[in-house]
Parts: structure tokens; sequence; C-alpha cells
């Protein structure tokens, strides 16, 4: 092995031979030389690794003790000689002129440098591209995975609202529980009809994301779980409304719909519609954007400089998606804490009111107890909430196909903030 004593004479010289043209400033000092010291050393070129250059151009020609000596012997010329004479130049810096010249492969060390340092492009290239997808694939599992979690709970809430409606519409004599609206809050009145179809709808769109791929379930969360399930509900091909179908025919029904309606009425049918739930609109493309394309289905250019500077723009497009990610994911996750809160107190009166009605036998609204009357209202007034939190859309689309989905920050907060009023201020202790 070569030993450096690091003077940095052979550093200054490279201009006696055109091997070294790329490296110098134009006055022969090396562009990466810092006083005596090489600027770059871990990752200089392999010119400038002597061991390295023996085993790839020389270990043919010479044995390394001899190799070794000739890079001795230039070594100690330069530090006797002044500048200004000629002199060979080391093999240390991979300065081969002497070597090169004498064993006549001077004309294939370039070609075979370029070559070594296009590979170690196209190497750091995709180590770099593997690097930043990899990188986007956590982040997007993990965002992804709230997501779908997300979705499915909303899904399950408004599919428990044809239950809660059928026990509502038991009650004889009961009050007409109005729209509620307080302190810039906004809920939507009670209306039997409109539940049953969104519970429908959810229901039929729960049991298709059941086998779906990921994102799917969180398609509907970024899209608003209530509009998806009343999206769901348009028409079957067969012209009957998909409320009033069940089982197969419902599903059928509302694949078609998704895929926006019959073959034979133009649409794209069922076939469409189960590209839906199989997350090609409403899966990772919906909560991301059509960027995401530009980074998963890239591949890498087989020039080594294009390639690399393509790994560049591949690691800036994921920095700004993961960031975005980041944030998707911080507010699906404060959405659903509150959401879970709504649902546990919703879970609980629907279950007491079930019980009133269907083990107690009470359907008269005046044979309720008014602790029973006012659980009631309260329970009308969850299920308001909840209904306007499945309406909101957590992810707002990008105009553009290759632009990145915002989060909706904005609305996201103020709903938090009005369900957690609501639960701390209207829904008082009438449960046991």
């Amino acid at each position: 092995m070569f030993t450096c004593d690091m003077c940095g004479e052979c550093c200054r010289h490279l201009d006696r031979s055109d091997v070294y043209a790329e490296l110098h400033r134009g006055d022969g000092v090396c562009k990466y030389l810092d006083g005596d010291k090489c600027s770059i050393y871990e990752n200089r070129p392999l010119l400038c690794r002597v061991d390295e250059c023996y085993e790839i151009f020389f270990k043919e020609h010479y044995t390394c003790e001899e190799y070794q000596e000739l890079n001795f012997e230039a070594c100690n010329l330069l530090k006797k000689e002044k500048e200004e004479h000629e002199m060979p130049l080391p093999f240390i810096i991979g300065g081969l002129a002497v070597a090169a010249g004498a064993a006549g492969i001077g004309s294939g060390v370039r070609g075979g440098m370029k070559m070594k340092d296009a590979n170690d492009t196209m190497k750091s290239a995709q180590e770099k591209q593997e690097k930043a997808i990899a990188r986007f694939e956590d982040y997007n599992h993990k965002a992804t995975a709230v997501m779908d979690k997300l979705g499915k709970q909303e899904l399950s809430i408004l599919s428990s609202f044809e239950q809660f409606s059928d026990l509502i519409e038991k009650i004889q004599g009961r009050p007409e529980f109005k729209k509620y609206s307080k302190d810039g809050i906004d809920l939507p009145e009670y209306e039997a009809e409109e539940l049953k179809k969104v519970s429908t709808g959810a229901g039929v769109l729960l049991g298709g994301v059941s086998g779906a791929v990921a994102g799917t379930a969180g398609g509907f969360a970024a899209a608003g779980a209530t509009t998806s399930a009343v999206m769901a509900l348009g028409t079957a091909s067969t012209g009957a409304a998909i409320s009033s179908l069940s089982g197969v025919a419902a599903t059928n029904a509302t694949l078609a719909a998704l895929g926006g309606g019959a073959l034979t009425a133009g649409g794209g049918g069922m076939a469409l519609g189960s590209a839906v739930l199989g997350g090609a609109t409403l899966g990772v493309g919906l909560l991301v954007g059509g960027i995401i394309f530009n980074v998963t289905g890239s591949k890498l250019s087989d020039k080594a400089d294009a390639a690399y500077s393509q790994a560049r723009k591949t690691e800036d497009q994921v920095n700004h998606i993961t960031w975005y990610l980041r944030q998707l994911e911080t507010a699906a996750s404060g959405f659903q804490e509150t959401l879970t809160k709504v649902e546990e107190q919703y879970r609980q009166r629907l279950k007491t009111l079930d019980f009133i009605i269907s083990f107690s036998e009470k359907t008269d609204w005046n044979d309720f107890s008014k602790k029973e009357q006012k659980m009631t209202e309260n329970l009308v007034l969850l299920v308001g909430l909840l209904y306007k939190m499945c309406q909101v859309k957590l992810v707002l689309q990008a105009e553009k196909e290759d632009e990145l989905n915002t989060v909706n920050k904005e609305e996201v907060d103020e709903v938090i903030c009005n369900a957690e009023n609501i639960l701390a201020n209207e829904i008082n202790d009438d449960v046991a």
C-alpha cells in the first residue's frame, strides 16, 4: 500500500498530463485542494486512488513493488525539484503518465476513468432514487393506514344510522327534532329517509372495501364519507333505487353507480366501479394526488448525469410529498380522536334507546322519563354531529393531475373544535 505524507505537491502539478484536465483549475492546481489537504478525500476520483488504479489498470503490466517504486520516485522528485522543471507525475493522484506511457495503455486510461466515474454516478443515482422511493413508501404506508382506519370507522358509523332511524320512528308522539344552530355551529335536522339512504350506501361501501387495496377506505374519508355514501345511492342498471335493493343486487348496483351508471346508458358500468373500489381513483391517488405517479412510476435514465439529475428531482418531490403525508396523518389522527369520542357517546345512547324500545317496550314518548327523553334528544344531536363530521373532506383535490393535494386543515380544525364544544356543553349526564 502506498503511504502518503499529504504534502500536496502532487496535487499542484496536474497540468503535466491531459489525464487530469478535468481536475485542475487551469494552473495545474487541483480544484479540490484546500491548503495541503484534499477537500473531498473520502469521495475523491479513482485517479486519486493509487492502490485501486493498480488493481484496475496496471496489475498486468507491473508487479506491485515496481508500481509502488515508480510512485515513490515521482513523489520524491516533486519534493526536490522546482515547480518550473519538467518532472513525471506520481501515480498517487492517479496521475498515470509515466506508467501508462511505458506500458502503452495511456489511451485507454482516461476512458476507463470516465467509465468508472460514470458507473459510480449511476450507482449513486440509483441509491438516491431507491432511498427516496423507500422513504415515500414508508410515510405513505403510515398515512394510508390512518386514513383507511378512519374511512372504515366513518362508514361503520353511517351504516348504523338505519338502526337509529328505525328506533326513532317507533316512538309515538315524539317531538319534532329541529335543526341545531348555536354559537355558529349548524347541524342538520332529523330526516329519517335521508339517514336511511346514507346508511344503505355506507353499508355497501363498507362491504366493498373489505378486500380492496390500501387507500380505498381512506379515499372515502378524504372525499367525505357521507358524500361518498350518497353517491353510492345513484340509480341501478335496472332503474331501481339502490336503497330498495339488497345483497348482491345492491352491491352490483352501487358498483355501476360508482362507475358512472350502466354501460347501456353510456356509463362505465360495474367494471369501472370495481376499479374505483380497487383504489384506481379513490386510493392513494386521491390521498396524495397525481404527482404520486411521477415518483413511483419513474425510471432512471441510462445516462449517468441525467440519471443523477432525475434522482435529485425524485428526492425533491418525495421531500414535498412526505411533508404533505405528515400533515395528512396528523390531521387524520386528530380528527379520528375526536370522532371516536363522539361515536362512544352515540353508541352508548343508541344501545340505551334500543333497550328502552325493544326490551322495556316503551314506544310512547309520554312514557319516557325526563332523563330518557333528554337522552334521546342528545342521541339525535349526536347523529347530526356525526353526519356533519363524516361530511368533511380531509383532502382537497389538486386542480391539475400532476399537482399535490392539500390537507383541508382549516375545516378539520373547525369541526374538531365544534364537536368538542358540543360534547362539553350540550351532552349531559343522561345515561347510567
